[in-house]
């Protein structure tokens, strides 16, 4: 006998519209509704510290933006809300749509680690696939807990884990000329 094949049910950004506005992050990746609670305290400070440091560095360099948990439409499955992201002036203009959502990936993205087995699969594997394949130059993901911060860039046309730097170490990056940020700053 034949089991009947179930479909799984693929969510889309109009689906998203329907959600009430109740304090939660709402996103989609690849068709898949990812429901997220308000973050840890903690998690929100590193997220207010490097995107400090990166918009002191925008404002001097007049290089890019910087923007904390702004939408990106990447299809009519792929809708979500990183933490922070860099954007490059030049980019901008392109990316960005009527309703103020950017349309395609920017050049870095940071994620600010949740607790949970989860939230982190969702930021180490969901996340930095779509991240790879759609683009993005750079993706940092921050661990407040163990006060560390990945690096991964684009190497042979997928993102990889170049370096973790932890409290003693200087951020750098070659997408951000001259940019520098005391890791140990975030966890302050």
């Amino acid at each position: 006998m034949t089991q009947p094949t179930t479909e799984r049910v693929r969510w889309t950004n109009a689906d998203l519209e329907l959600f009430p506005d109740d304090g939660k992050r709402y996103e989609i990746i690849d068709g898949e509704l990812l429901v997220t609670r308000s973050p840890h305290w903690k998690h929100q400070k590193a997220c207010v510290r490097i995107s400090t440091a990166l918009d002191n560095w925008s404002q001097e360099t007049d290089l890019g933006e910087v923007v904390i948990a702004p939408g990106i439409i990447l299809g009519d499955n792929d809708n979500i809300i990183p933490d922070v992201v860099w954007v490059s002036k030049q980019r901008l203009t392109e990316l960005l749509d009527e309703a103020g959502h950017l349309t395609a990936a920017p050049e870095l993205v940071i994620e600010v680690l949740s607790p949970g087995n989860e939230n982190e699969k969702r930021d180490r594997e969901l996340k930095l696939k779509l991240y790879s394949t759609r683009g993005v130059r750079e993706y940092w993901i921050v661990d407040w807990r163990k006060q560390q911060l990945e690096v991964y860039r684009r190497e042979q046309g997928s993102l990889k884990l170049v370096t973790t730097l932890f409290p003693g170490d200087q951020l750098e990056s070659p997408l951000l000329p001259n940019f520098t940020c005391a890791i140990a700053r975030l966890f302050a």
